[in-house]
């Protein structure tokens, strides 16, 4: 019988290529702001820890980004590689989203990763500060989705 486990490429263990792609299609996937897609990224029974919220499992993963994405308005998201080893990958972020009030904030944060064999994410960590923002000093300006190739990292705006 053929396995049925899913596989989420690319997969460990991770050299930097491999580890810019998964970043990458996590910025990806976050931007869709879609919880029931992110949340296929995770293995079902996945551990968080986002700010001082746990949470476990598939499910509650996709409940905790419902919640997040109806207040969280506008959110567009950039990930970009801090580290990796083996199964293990680090990214640095920076989100920036308004409030139902219009009021804006920029969030920013590290993340570490911990992968299964297939792919999917069994542990998230992410420790996130955010401030409010002015209008005028956003910086993530696309079209609400996917991140564009040629839109500038972290890096490249100084964050």
């Amino acid at each position: 019988m053929p396995d049925a486990t899913p596989t989420r490429p690319p997969l460990p263990p991770f050299d930097e290529a491999s580890a810019v792609i998964k970043a990458r299609l996590a910025d990806d996937g976050w931007n869709s702001r879609d919880p029931a897609k992110v949340a296929q990224a995770y293995t079902v029974d996945s551990e968080w820890r986002n700010r001082a919220e746990f949470v476990k499992g598939r499910d509650a993963i996709e409940a905790f980004l419902a919640r997040k994405w109806t207040r969280e308005l506008e959110y567009r998201l950039i990930k970009e590689l801090w580290a990796f080893t083996g199964n293990r990958i680090a990214v640095r972020f920076a989100y920036e989203y308004r409030d139902d009030s219009g009021n804006w904030f920029r969030a920013y944060g590290n993340e570490n990763w911990a992968f299964a064999a297939n792919g999917l994410m069994f542990r998230r960590i992410a420790s996130i500060n955010e401030h409010p923002i002015d209008v005028g000093e956003r910086k993530f300006y696309w079209a609400l989705g996917r991140r564009p190739d040629d839109h500038a990292s972290l890096s490249e705006l100084g964050f």
